[in-house]
């Protein structure tokens, strides 16, 4: 029986995607979310199928409590195993500190805080009744140890990811030794294209391995902690040595 996966924020070429295209290829079968409906979601369904996986596509507000459930009740009508939940969603919106807002918090703890909570405990509650356990991966953020400019409403839902992973390891694995969550953190992996080329340089200058990162970094990280069964409760930086080297020091 091929395993099965469940992507989320796998709508568009950006990490989930990637993570998606590893997973294929290691023969799982995939369950991939989006949001909004978009041409790359169209194309992503045509190289997967390409590669034999056959995705099939849940739409959901991972922040409304009414829709996860409803995906989550869609995914059971389709299998009744669900060995790997893998969150990529996120938003990142740059808000000056003196002109951040209530609503620009509430906007990015309900997106990177509760959208991450909802999915996970859902995920958990399958994945403890099952006797084979599962593995729940989640994605964080190097820099919420080393925070830049103009992202506090970003950062501050972005840091409860390591308190989510540690908890819900804890809780899960508590029921059924067989759950494990784990989470990446991506460093420099995609940088935006319309990034100024100097402070792209000044982003890969700021790495150990003095390069930018590759979003199949953080797929072949996501992988590697799925497949070892005795890690969990972590949190892997994949930022090239970013978030423990201060340059210039």
């Amino acid at each position: 029986m091929r395993p099965t996966a469940l992507i989320l924020g796998a709508g568009r070429k950006r990490v989930g995607y990637h993570v998606a295209l590893h997973l294929a290829k290691k023969d799982y079968r995939l369950f991939l979310h989006y949001r909004n409906d978009h041409s790359e979601r169209k194309e992503i369904d045509a190289e997967l199928t390409e590669l034999g996986a056959e995705p099939i596509w849940l739409k959901s507000d991972l922040s409304k409590e009414d829709q996860v459930s409803r995906m989550f009740g869609e995914l059971d009508g389709q299998t009744d195993q669900l060995d790997a939940m893998i969150h990529t969603a996120a938003i990142w919106k740059p808000v000056p500190w003196r002109q951040t807002k209530a609503s620009d918090i509430e906007e990015h703890f309900r997106a990177n805080t509760l959208g991450v909570i909802l999915p996970a405990l859902e995920s958990g509650k399958r994945m403890t009744n099952q006797k084979s356990g599962g593995v729940i991966t989640l994605v964080g953020d190097w820099a919420i140890t080393r925070p830049y400019k103009n992202y506090l409403a970003y950062f501050a839902s972005k840091g409860s990811i390591p308190t989510i992973t540690r908890v819900l390891a804890v809780e899960l694995g508590s029921e059924n030794p067989n759950v494990r969550v784990n989470c990446v953190e991506p460093g420099p992996v995609m940088l935006p294209e319309d990034m100024p080329t100097q402070e792209k340089e000044e982003a890969i200058q700021a790495t150990l391995v003095q390069r930018e990162g590759s979003p199949e970094n953080v797929a072949q990280a996501v992988w590697s902690l799925m497949e070892n069964s005795f890690v969990t409760g972590v949190c892997l930086p994949v930022d090239g040595g970013r978030s423990i080297w201060a340059r210039g020091i």
